[in-house]
């Protein structure tokens, strides 16, 4: 078996006895989450070579081993009397098989499984061959008592997302589907890493994640000489390398052992308590959770430090971990904490010590009662409890609500900004607010007819999520269609007798398999061709547009699409920003976008016409929406409009929808957009009609 990379040997994660942690920001979230799972799991966001998977890998090695019966599939706790297993008998007397201990298992989800290799399914081998009924454990079973990672989570696709938001807050995993009908405990800590310029995280499950770290390689040309000397050591000689910390290793699995033994004894004090709240308040984070996660980190926190109550510098601890993601921000904000204010919050004064338990009278219950009262909040707020929009125990089906039916993104809306240039909220309830979400909740139009674009939230598409729809023949990409594909063999059996065995028993050839069909909605790329020469900065038009391009990315970022900007003036065209599901990248290159010069329309055209091309060699099944910002006029090079028009019918040619929004003004008009828009077999809007939000209503109605 291939030898893993150390925990300690991570560059801030060795065990150092000498500080409060001994650990990193990432290495001490991932320890306390493992200390205590009721947490909920960590979110590691950082650049790409960061060293994310190495260390979230590495992780299941420094954690105490557990127990389980021999041969139990789904991991049941021997010691707990309560716990269930299908692997074992429920009736009181009957032996459940010896007791043995073995590693802690860190399981990997990749973002492409299916639903079947998640919860589980029928054993197919067992089905086709003995005839008999037998559930096959899927990752979730696996993953209980165990560490459930998943590299790229922003990536995952939406129905898997709403399997694990169920999982994660009831516990439990129920299976009702092909004949099979079971339940079972799926308890473990959620771990999930990130690169932020792919993509954002879906609100909902980003609250799910107790904790939430960043992180990026070194700046230090000497620390990152010792990265490199390490990992070379590793590479060279993994089992000597591995040896070298086996000290070191074995110490962070006994600190952690005891800080497991120890958590239950930590007191959490009323003034401790009332800390948390006013921390938790003051950065206006929405519900509850907050403060019951942040509670619970900083218990871990105190038992990982070996103290008996919960101080200001467990609190500190715990806030910075628990809260950055929680905070009201815009989508384009960079995360983090302000570090200043939280410590006026917690100011410099010491919590006092609460007083110790005498015994178990009923005064006392009373007052305990006090300190427990993060665990015992209402079950809407709980985080083992499941919100309104989470599906039941078993529900396999992707929800995808429509925008247009008033369910769209309300987790959403409470961290979208307001619309640019639009008035704040004055207080007398006329102004739109953020809440509100009017100005980002346009009218979704449909698609004629089904795509098969990567899984996004515009436009119907067929592919391998959603909700399943039918079966095609072969067993390609995609998960078995078990009915359709029984029911092939029965029709093959009809006109054959060799369709089943002398025990009568089906035989299966590979043309009987079938694979599921499913219906979803696809994503799209949104291509902007923006006019940035010396008319449109002097006319102080590019804050409209720039104002425009904002509120359509803020929906893109909703709808999972894709977006590019191509840019065009003085004697040329660029493309600002190449393809991207980042919209932070997006919004920081508008910013700086400049402007002058004279106009290349024709340029920019056939810049974006070698964008699509590009991008359909990569992926043909990306529909592309091309947003041409322009009055149409062309004043750089010999025959500027005669080649601008020429341009302009070869993206035609290629098939490109579009919108051509008109920045003409004044009372003496030349139409020359219109005309271009006509060459493009495009949509003409005249800019007097586009307001920040209604450019979204526009594109949205040209996409479908």
């Amino acid at each position: 078996m291939p030898q893993k990379y150390p925990f300690s040997a991570v560059v801030g994660c060795g065990y150092d006895p000498t500080t409060t942690s001994g650990l990193d920001d990432m290495g001490l979230a991932l320890v306390l989450t493992s200390i205590s799972p009721e947490i909920g799991g960590v979110l590691v966001r950082g650049e790409k070579g960061s060293a994310k998977s190495t260390t979230v890998r590495a992780l299941a090695d420094v954690l105490p081993w557990i127990d389980v019966h021999d041969g139990d599939r789904f991991s049941t706790d021997p010691h707990d009397t309560n716990a269930t297993s299908p692997d074992l008998s429920t009736d009181p007397g009957a032996a459940r098989g010896p007791v043995v201990s073995r590693p802690v298992r860190l399981v990997e989800l990749p973002v492409g499984a299916t639903e079947d290799r998640v919860l589980g399914s029928l054993n197919l081998e067992k089905a086709l061959t003995a005839g008999s009924v037998e559930f096959e454990p899927g990752l979730l079973a696996r993953a209980h008592r165990g560490v459930l990672y998943v590299d790229e989570v922003n990536l995952l696709h939406d129905h898997l997302v709403d399997l694990l938001l169920d999982a994660a807050a009831t516990g439990q995993v129920t299976v009702e589907r092909d004949g099979v009908s079971i339940g079972h405990s799926a308890r473990f800590v959620l771990i999930g890493t990130m690169n932020p310029e792919e993509g954002e995280l879906r609100p909902q499950l980003l609250d799910r994640f107790g904790l939430t770290v960043e992180v990026a390689a070194p700046r230090d040309p000497a620390l990152r000489v010792d990265v490199v000397r390490r990992r070379l050591a590793f590479d060279r000689d993994p089992a000597a390398f591995v040896a070298t910390y086996a000290t070191q290793q074995a110490e962070l699995t006994r600190r952690i052992a005891e800080a497991r033994a120890r958590i239950d004894d930590v007191t959490l004090g009323d003034a401790a308590l009332l800390k948390v709240a006013e921390v938790c308040a003051a950065f206006e984070v929405d519900g509850l959770r907050a403060d019951i996660v942040t509670a619970r980190t900083a218990v871990a926190h105190a038992a990982w430090a070996g103290r008996r109550f919960v101080t200001r510098a467990d609190i500190r601890a715990a806030a910075l971990l628990a809260l950055p993601h929680r905070r009201r921000r815009n989508p384009f904000d960079a995360p983090g904490l302000d570090e200043k204010l939280l410590d006026e919050i917690l100011g410099d004064d010491d919590l006092p010590e609460p007083p110790e338990p005498e015994g178990p009278t009923p005064a006392d219950d009373a007052t305990d009662a006090s300190d427990e009262s993060p665990t015992e909040a209402p079950a809407d707020i709980e985080p083992g409890d499941t919100d309104s929009t989470d599906p039941a125990p078993g529900d396999t089906t992707p929800t995808d609500p429509d925008p247009a039916q008033g369910a769209a993104s309300d987790d959403i809306a409470a961290i979208l900004p307001p619309a640019p240039q639009q008035p704040q909220p004055t207080g007398d309830g006329t102004s739109t607010t953020v809440k509100s979400g009017d100005a980002y909740r346009p009218r979704l139009f449909t698609v004629g007819g089904l795509g098969h674009g990567t899984p996004g939230r515009r436009s119907r598409a067929l592919g391998d999520t959603g909700r399943r729809v039918g079966a095609r023949p072969g067993h390609g990409a995609g998960a078995l269609h078990l009915v359709e594909t029984l029911r092939a063999a029965a029709e093959r059996h009809a006109t054959s007798d060799t369709a089943r065995t002398a025990e009568g028993r089906f035989t299966l050839h590979a043309s009987d398999l079938r694979t599921a069909v499913r219906e979803g909605r696809e994503a799209n790329l949104l291509l902007f061709c923006v006019d940035a020469s010396g008319s449109m900065a002097a006319r102080k038009r590019m804050t409209q547009v720039k104002a425009a391009i904002l509120s359509l990315l803020t929906d893109a970022y909703r709808r999972r699409d894709k977006v590019a900007l191509v840019s065009f003036r003085g004697t040329d065209a660029e493309l600002t920003l190449p393809p991207t599901g980042s919209i932070e990248v997006a919004v920081a290159l508008l910013d700086d976008l400049p402007a002058g010069g004279r106009t290349p329309l024709a340029a920019g055209l056939l810049t974006a016409a070698d964008v699509v091309r590009r991008e359909r060699l990569r992926d043909a099944r990306l529909r592309p929406l091309l947003v041409v910002v322009t009055d149409g006029r062309a004043t750089a090079g010999t025959d500027a409009v005669a080649r601008s028009r020429q341009a302009a019918a070869h993206l035609a040619a290629l098939g490109v929808p579009g919108v051509v929004v008109d920045c003409e003004e004044g009372p003496l008009r030349l139409g020359l957009a219109r005309i271009l828009a006509g060459h493009l077999e495009a949509e003409h809007v005249p800019m007097a009609r586009v307001s920040a939000t209604g450019l979204v209503d526009v594109v949205n109605g040209r996409v479908a």
